[in-house]
C-alpha cells in the first residue's frame, strides 16, 4: 500500500500526494465514461469502481481524502463530475439526484482501504467483498439522498436508482478485484 511504502521512503510526502492526485485524477476520468438511463437521474458511470479502487490501493485515510478533494474540485467549477446536461453543475450538482452517492465517495474509499490495509486487498474474494462494502456504501448514501431530493418511496428509489445499476457495478467490482492482487504478487509487496 502507499501509506506503508511512503512511511519508509525519503519521500514519502512526495509519494503520498502524488498518490492522492492520482487518486483524484483516476476519479475524474472514471466520470467522463457515462451513459445517461431514460428511466432515472442517476447516469450509468465507471465512478464507482475508480473510488473502490483508490481506496484499496491507497488506503482508508488516503483513499478518503482522494475522494473528498475530488468533491471539493467539483465544488469549485472543475469539470471533474460525470457531464450532463440535466444534473446541475459544481456545488450545486451535490444537492441534486446524484449527491447522496458523490457525498459517499469518501467514506466508500475509507472503508474499502480500511478493509484493504487488513489484508483483504491481497486475495480475489476478499477483495471483491471489500469492494462490495465500499459499494453498498456508496448505495445507502446515493438511494438515501435520492428518496429525499425526488420525494420518491423507497421502492421507487430502489427500481430507478440502485437496482439497475447493481448487475454492471458487480460486474465492475468483479474485474477491480482482480487487480490489486495480481499487482500484490507482481510487486510481492
Amino acid at each position: 500500500m502507499v501509506e506503508r511504502a511512503a512511511q519508509v521512503s525519503p519521500f514519502g510526502t512526495a509519494l503520498r500526494v502524488s498518490s492522492v492526485v492520482f487518486g483524484v485524477a483516476l476519479t475524474a476520468s472514471a466520470a467522463q465514461f457515462t451513459m445517461p438511463v431514460p428511466f432515472s437521474a442517476v447516469p450509468f458511470a465507471l465512478t464507482p469502481m475508480a473510488v473502490l479502487l483508490t481506496g484499496a490501493a491507497l488506503g482508508a485515510r488516503l483513499g478518503a481524502v482522494s475522494q473528498a478533494l475530488y468533491l471539493l474540485a467539483g465544488i469549485i467549477g472543475v469539470q471533474v463530475f460525470v457531464p450532463s446536461g440535466t444534473l446541475p453543475p459544481g456545488a450545486a450538482r451535490l444537492l441534486g439526484p446524484t449527491g447522496g452517492f458523490l457525498l459517499a465517495y469518501p467514506l466508500a474509499a475509507f472503508v474499502t482501504g480500511w478493509l484493504a490495509e487488513r489484508g483483504w486487498d491481497r486475495k480475489y474474494a476478499t477483495s471483491a467483498l471489500a469492494m462490495v462494502a465500499g459499494l453498498a456504501i456508496i448505495y445507502l448514501g446515493g438511494a438515501a439522498w435520492y428518496t429525499v431530493t425526488l420525494t420518491h418511496s423507497v421502492s421507487v428509489t430502489l427500481a430507478t436508482s440502485v437496482l439497475p445499476f447493481a448487475p454492471l457495478d458487480l460486474v465492475k467490482i468483479l474485474l477491480a478485484s482482480a487487480i490489486l492482487p495480481t499487482i500484490w504478487k507482481v510487486t510481492r509487496s
